[in-house]
């Protein structure tokens, strides 16, 4: 916890052009970039009161942007049309905090479009631009679910206002504040270039390593882990024509194993680079369930078919926020809307989907997620579950099991079903897993083939707390099919394995293998003396490609033999282990 260092560098530095708040574009002006080294050169020039900065005594996580939110924050400046739309969609999910130097004249502008100010608090605090993105608070909690606290980086914009506008918000909520703006913390970031898994996967492009020259990539990593639990920090080239090089533009977390991706025309300057990004994350990383992440795409136009390395603007339909219950997405008067709006609501099934037109902002390069900024609750109920995946087993019941956890402890945890969404949904209790901590399991029936089986998990902590994952359930829900086949035989075959990757393998290795949906693979890993050092079952996720991963870093170096099996097939491997 710390003093606040920016308040004074606020008063000493003089930066005329930025001294209130403005119609400033997310991108750096041509002033602005002539100005920016001084503006680096006081933070490493100052002292804090004597004081060092410091990191959070205890381990910490950062939220994941569906999670629960106590509110959320917007700077009333540019666009207040746009600005309007988003306070009218999100102040029944939560508080929306509007940073204004007039409160009246934002009230009198929210009434004339009938949009009261219940739920509604206004911060007097000086600031600089729209972007509360980027230059906003990040919401994370020691030990997983404990203390709500603030993590402030240097904004990468040399808007000495905009920076110290985590501080007051701090202030506001009441919580402790750790600021990377001190040697040998020092951290140069922007929100709209980073998103996270809420359990310590970051992501985010090369500009975080173009930014800190003076830091090496693992001691940025080494920031990043200390004040906000991100233990894995992925980081991809930059787009060559993007303006403002934020993943926020082009790409979008909707859960913990979900990536919704921007996909553009041919011949559209960026989108190779998109689609390189997109291979490189999928080949080489896995969710935190341990499977591959799915992969949602989503067509963006480009704006006269021209963008970006000539004239147009990005027209981005992943610079959505979430809002509780709620997720906004930006519009944009075009035909190419109404299929990006239904496919969010295809992937996020309940939440209230709403379109807002942001043709307004974004030749600033900026969008709804540009302009908003997450505050999360300071009473955390976290419910994790990685979604069933679709299934030929008409026999054996389906197991569900969730990481849930409060800092009471769970009093009760609830798992609802049913297979037909016009009767009401079945109930079954789950239970703590024995020596797995915070984790419980129950299960599902047996479906006949042909069902989808929809579900939801609800649970209360002991100081009676409630949660529902999804949050919008019972109108939102997880699901997943029990497929029909005609032939036991097809449920295993045909089936192709390719060779294991990398090999030799020091870490996570991977095996590619072929078959239908529901394709069940068995993988025994043994030495060369025929003792078993590892066992999984796979269940393949898609028809065509699949992806069995295990980690070999515990095992002793040496020469080891893998055995994949289905119902009908062996299939095996030799390993070195380095």
């Amino acid at each position: 916890m710390q003093n606040n260092c920016k308040l004074i560098i606020a008063f000493i530095f003089l930066f005329s052009t930025v001294s209130a708040q403005e119609n400033l574009p997310n991108y750096m002006t041509k002033k602005e970039v002539l100005q920016m080294p001084s503006y680096l050169q006081h933070f490493s020039n100052q002292l804090k009161n004597n004081q060092a900065a410091v990191p959070p005594s205890s381990p910490v996580r950062t939220m994941a942007e569906w999670e629960e939110l106590q509110g959320i924050l917007i700077g009333w400046t540019s666009y207040p049309s746009i600005l309007r739309e988003i306070v009218r969609a999100a102040k029944a999910e939560c508080r929306v905090y509007i940073v204004t130097n007039n409160q009246q004249s934002v009230i009198n502008y929210l009434n004339s479009g009938n949009v009261d100010t219940v739920n509604v608090s206004f911060v007097n605090t000086p600031f600089n631009s729209v972007w509360s993105r980027d230059y906003g608070p990040w919401s994370a909690y020691t030990n997983d679910v404990d203390t709500l606290v603030t993590i402030d980086w240097i904004y990468n914009r040399p808007r000495p206002d905009d920076d110290n506008v985590p501080v007051a918000i701090a202030g506001i909520l009441n919580t402790p504040l750790y600021e990377t703006t001190m040697p040998p913390y020092s951290l140069v970031h922007t929100g709209g270039n980073f998103m996270c898994d809420g359990f310590g996967t970051g992501f985010s492009s090369n500009l975080i390593l173009n930014e800190n020259p003076s830091l090496t990539e693992s001691q940025i990593d080494t920031i990043m882990k200390q004040f906000m639990g991100i233990s894995r920090y992925i980081k991809m080239p930059t787009l060559p024509y993007d303006g403002i090089h934020h993943i926020d533009m082009h790409m979008k977390l909707l859960n913990e194993e979900t990536i919704l991706m921007g996909q553009y025309p041919q011949g559209v300057a960026d989108g190779p680079q998109i689609e390189a990004n997109l291979l490189y994350v999928v080949n080489n990383f896995n969710s935190i369930f341990g499977t591959p992440y799915k992969v949602i795409r989503i067509p963006m136009p480009a704006n006269n078919g021209a963008y970006p390395n000539t004239t147009g603007d990005y027209y981005t339909y992943t610079n959505s926020s979430f809002i509780n219950n709620t997720i906004i997405v930006p519009t944009y008067n075009i035909s190419q809307d109404s299929a990006a709006l239904r496919i969010y609501k295809d992937a996020l099934p309940g939440y209230n989907v709403i379109g807002i037109n942001s043709l307004q902002s974004i030749g600033a390069l900026g969008a709804l997620h540009c302009i908003t900024k997450d505050l999360g609750t300071n009473d955390p109920l976290l419910i994790s579950h990685q979604q069933l995946a679709n299934t030929y087993d008409t026999i054996n019941p389906y197991s569900v099991v969730a990481l849930i956890k409060h800092r009471s402890g769970i009093q009760s945890a609830t798992l609802y079903y049913r297979t037909d969404t016009l009767q009401p949904y079945n109930s079954v209790s789950m239970t703590a897993i024995a020596g797995m901590n915070d984790y419980f399991e129950t299960y599902i029936p047996a479906q006949s083939g042909g069902s989808r089986v929809y579900y939801y998990i609800e649970a209360y902590s002991s100081t009676g707390k409630h949660q529902i994952r999804p949050m919008p359930a019972p109108q939102g829900y997880f699901y997943f099919d029990v497929l029909q086949t005609t032939n036991i035989d097809a449920i295993d075959n045909p089936i192709t394995i390719s060779n294991i990757f990398p090999n030799p393998a020091s870490a996570i290795t991977c095996l590619p293998y072929s078959g239908r949906i529901g394709t069940i693979l068995s993988i025994k890993i043994c030495d060369v003396n025929g003792k078993l050092v590892y066992e999984s079952q796979n269940t393949a996720k898609s028809n065509g490609q699949n992806f069995a991963f295990f980690d070999v870093s515990k095992f002793m170096p040496g020469i080891y033999f893998l055995k994949s099996e289905t119902k009908n097939s062996i299939n095996i491997q030799k390993i070195l282990v380095k």
